[in-house]
């Protein structure tokens, strides 16, 4: 608010105006509302989240030898609509891996993505992701062992990761 405007205002306006810059601001404490609208004093002073700079980030080494290999091959050209023969050359675009815990010995499954150069308009095709590639990479046994193990049984994420170890290759990503 401007001089020019302060100078408008009427005696009782401003007195208002006066009265209400000098309430103290509303919290918690001294009102009804709920302690999440407060302000943190500790949010303007921390740190920002997420990696720092310099810090290597890290995955999960894909398998070299996956027990079942699927490739998902384009059917038809997206652009054009020809049909796209099995027996066209086709190049791996991504791979992605489906982690299941059986009873005995896990079952790595691959999921290939192909694309397939069209030959009626030479447009290169990729095949759609499949649903198997969606989120986690580990099956819902896998999964249900560990979260067993992690809240039930109390496990360290360390122990965690040992105990899901097979082949000398963690399935869990090292920090």
């Amino acid at each position: 608010m401007g001089r020019s405007e302060l100078e408008r205002l009427s005696r009782e306006e401003l007195i208002e105006l006066v009265l209400r810059l000098q309430r103290p601001e509303k919290t918690s404490r001294t009102s009804s509302k709920p302690p999440a609208t407060d302000r943190k004093d500790q949010r303007e002073h921390s740190k920002p989240g997420g990696a720092k700079p310099g810090h290597e980030g890290h995955s999960r080494v894909l398998s070299d030898d996956p027990d079942t290999l699927v490739e998902h091959r384009p059917e038809a050209c997206a652009c054009c609509g020809a049909s796209l023969h099995a027996a066209l050359p086709a190049q791996v675009v991504s791979v992605c891996e489906r982690i299941e815990l059986p009873e005995v010995t896990p079952i790595v499954t691959q999921h290939r993505r192909l694309a397939v150069r069209c030959p009626s308009c030479g447009e290169r095709v990729v095949a759609p992701v499949p649903e198997a590639a969606r989120g986690t990479p580990f099956g819902p046994r896998l999964h249900a062992v560990a979260t067993y193990l992690k809240t039930f049984q109390a496990l360290s994420y360390e122990r965690l990761q040992a105990a899901l170890c097979w082949c000398g290759r963690p399935l869990i990503p090292t920090a």
